[in-house]
């Protein structure tokens, strides 16, 4: 397979949008040159695929447009999954130097031996993270071998997820032609598009705001300490404006994304804006600052569960690179104002970092997990995600068609 032939290839399927990504690892970064994407159209609540058939109509149509942009056919592709089902926990294990050094063998043993746990039978190790080790009792971090000792234990982060949820991703691949080479967990995903090895290092939180769900991902000395999904996210807030303003789903999400604020105190005072038009209903202008009063207390919410996480593991105090709001929901206004307010942390907004072309395509919140997987994907000893070129790139027609996608619902 020659170089140009092998290209990463993305799929991110979430409750709101489905997306995919085509780049290819360049001596400069990654470069993308192709995206592809469509709403889901309720085929998923929560992370969870409870619509196969819309499902599947949203992954194809998200793969055709990326397919059109980067003028190739895709047929494999690495996926990231999230929801409720998913979940973090950390595990020890303990085992006996075999030689008068720690061993790579050693160190495959006692990770080995942490990630034997008792789990339910609906449910699945994704990952096995390793967070530090220690020989004869004494820290040594993330890399034993080599260090004399006859005891080496080591603690690990183990991210699970229910098997349903991995088998409705791979079967709704499967439906539209595509192989799963792997899945990743989305907040990790995210966390490799958006955060700094130093902001790893100093202790971090990543906030992935979804619209179904947020993810979680809090690191410290480069590590993964803790990893969650919280049942809420960004429809809430959608949801909530459209019970509080008498308007369908559809222009609610148009109103948030346009005209939405999650922290009232940013709105100039009298400043209006026009209500859609509903039904017999006239347009007719309202207090921006009504949209606020609905939209911020569900931020809030949001953003005090993910300060609560912090709170139960005692990392709250050990954030030295504070909080990083990435996904969808982080591009409401107010939302990095209302963070630092409720965390008391420096806060900011995370967008895709290592791009090359189109970066301007991509360079949002909403694309962290999927640029994420990307760069995952980029740094395996072997490039899975295989298209095969047809002809030359389209770049024209597939940036159109984002500007348009961009303008149709935002």
């Amino acid at each position: 397979m020659s170089k140009e032939n092998a290209l990463l290839v993305s799929l991110d399927i979430g409750t709101y949008k489905t997306a995919v990504i085509v780049a290819e690892a360049t001596p400069d970064g990654i470069e993308v040159i192709g995206i592809g994407t469509a709403l889901s159209q309720g085929g998923l609540r929560k992370g969870l695929i409870i619509n196969v058939e819309t499902t599947v109509h949203a992954i194809r149509k998200a793969v055709e447009e990326a397919q059109l942009g980067a003028s190739c056919e895709i047929h494999n592709v690495c996926a990231a999954v999230t929801g409720g089902h998913a979940g973090g926990i950390t595990s020890q294990g303990m085992v006996a130097v075999k030689g008068e050094e720690v061993s790579p063998a050693d160190v495959a043993s006692v990770i080995e031996v942490a990630r034997t746990v008792a789990l339910p039978t609906e449910c699945e190790i994704l990952h096995v993270l390793p967070q530090e080790f220690l020989v004869d009792g004494q820290e040594r971090g993330r890399r034993p071998v080599g260090t004399s000792g006859v005891r080496l234990e080591g603690s690990v982060h183990l991210v699970t997820v229910a098997n349903g949820a991995l088998d409705g991703i791979r079967r709704c691949c499967e439906r539209a032609g595509l192989h799963v080479n792997h899945i990743q967990f989305a907040p990790l995903a995210a966390a490799e598009a958006v955060l700094t090895p130093e902001e790893q290092e100093m202790g971090v939180l990543l906030v992935d705001i979804g619209a179904g769900t947020t993810g979680l991902a809090l690191f410290s000395r480069g590590a993964v300490v803790h990893t969650a999904v919280l049942p809420v996210g960004g429809y809430n807030m959608t949801n909530d404006l459209a019970i509080g303003m008498r308007i369908p789903i559809a222009e609610a999400e148009k109103m948030k994304q346009r005209h939405g604020c999650a922290l009232g105190d940013l709105i100039t005072p009298g400043e209006m804006v026009e209500m859609p038009k509903v039904g017999g209903r006239d347009p007719s202008p309202v207090p921006r600052r009504r949209l606020s009063d609905i939209i911020e207390p569900r931020a809030e919410e949001i953003l005090t569960l993910a300060r609560e996480q912090c709170e139960a593991v005692e990392m709250l105090g050990r954030l030295g690179a504070g909080v990083v709001l990435t996904g969808g929901g982080a591009i409401t206004e107010g939302m990095v104002e209302l963070a630092e307010r409720v965390f008391k942390l420096p806060v900011r907004r995370g967008v895709p970092r290592f791009l090359g072309s189109l970066v301007d395509a991509v360079n949002g919140p909403m694309y962290a997990t999927a640029v994420g997987l990307v760069l995952h994907e980029s740094q395996q000893p072997h490039l899975n995600g295989v298209v095969h070129h047809r002809e030359g790139p389209r770049w024209g027609r597939m940036r159109e068609r984002v500007v348009e996608w961009f303008r149709e619902f935002f």
